[in-house]
């Protein structure tokens, strides 16, 4: 089973976004030395609670730092951008660190209805019923500037090529989503699906079944691969990771009511007066993570895993303290024996 890791950039309350980005450089070298599979980057606009706004720089940075762990997005908000663009952005970073770049895409806006506004490059943006099309444009850039097919000769950007131009496999492109639709979509375009579990394990399963029944081959990716994005956090004992784990909670449990706020203390979270309704919520919360010892957690993730058919999991883990955060990382890492890279 590959694990790969998923890192959102989290502040903490009395941090600072500075602090959460040096935090995910640090922690992106730990996990290519522990032997995780891939480090993604996350996109999130207009946020006091996470830092990663802009994956496509954050990408090359984590990639300089480290040296063998593949580095991509997890993910670019393709509804925002001009395909165009995006396919330089991540031309770029292949040719720079060839044979280590994704390109996970998501159709969310990753931030407020006004946010999203202001990240187009005005009215005439393309909005999230394009994506499709987004998608496919895309994909034709990167196939024409990697020398592998190039534009139609009765397209419209017959000509326009997204530089560098080089001969190469990647970027690794990845469809990610938390539905149906999105399983669709990566199905019908032949690419790789990670599910955000984390976000939705809501009818997952039918989720990642749809994306098999309606897979198409393509040339890049002949056979459906299934990721599965959990949040999972291990500690030494099972009271010691639930303490931990009250932070993101609550945390949790205030975006659903709409009052988001930096990822608070553990004895912040403990001591909060939560009221019936937001009980309520905390344990549906509870319900979407994986916490406990490293066996415990190695378990109930491996048990996910083998009831969607994945062939990978990415593990968010979202704690108070940079250091239990990375212990975590360290104890799954050799609770499923990844090969070190020390």
């Amino acid at each position: 089973m590959r694990l790969s890791v998923l890192d959102q950039s989290p502040i903490r309350q009395g941090g600072s976004a500075a602090d959460a980005v040096a935090e995910t450089v640090a922690l992106a070298k730990a996990c290519d030395a522990l032997g995780y599979h891939r480090y993604w980057l996350a996109e999130h606009h207009n946020s006091n609670s996470f830092a990663g706004s802009c994956p496509e720089i954050l990408i090359g940075k984590v990639a300089s730092e480290t040296r063998a762990i593949r580095v991509g997005s997890g993910g670019v908000m393709l509804s925002h951008y001009s395909p165009l663009k995006v396919a330089e952005q991540f031309r770029m970073l292949e040719v720079l660190n060839p044979g280590r770049i994704d390109l996970g895409l998501g159709r969310a806006p990753g931030s407020d209805a006004m946010t999203a506004r202001a990240l187009q490059a005005g009215p005439q943006g393309w909005g999230i019923d394009a994506f499709p099309s987004q998608i496919h444009l895309l994909r034709q850039f990167l196939d024409d500037a990697a020398g592998r097919r190039p534009l139609p000769e009765d397209h419209p950007y017959r000509g326009i090529h997204a530089m560098p131009r080089a001969p190469s496999a990647g970027p690794q492109l990845w469809l990610l989503g938390s539905g149906v639709h999105s399983a669709v979509y990566a199905a019908e375009f032949g690419l790789p699906f990670s599910h955000a579990y984390f976000i939705s394990p809501e009818n997952s399963e039918e989720a990642v079944a749809a994306y098999r029944e309606r897979f198409k081959p393509s040339e890049q990716c002949p056979q459906p691969l299934v990721s599965m994005g959990v949040a999972a956090l291990a500690a030494q004992s099972e009271e010691e990771a639930h303490d931990l784990a009250a932070s993101r909670n609550l945390w949790v449990v205030r975006l659903l009511t709409n009052r988001p706020i930096p990822f608070p203390s553990p004895d912040e979270a403990r001591d909060y007066p939560f009221t019936e309704q937001e009980r309520a919520l905390l344990r549906s919360v509870e319900r979407r993570s994986v916490v406990g010892t490293a066996d415990q957690v190695r378990a109930q993730l491996l048990a996910l895993a083998s009831a969607h058919g994945a062939d990978e999991l990415v593990i968010v883990t979202i704690t108070y303290d940079y250091a239990s955060r990375l212990r975590s990382y360290e104890l799954l890492a050799k609770a499923f024996g990844l090969p070190s890279r020390l």
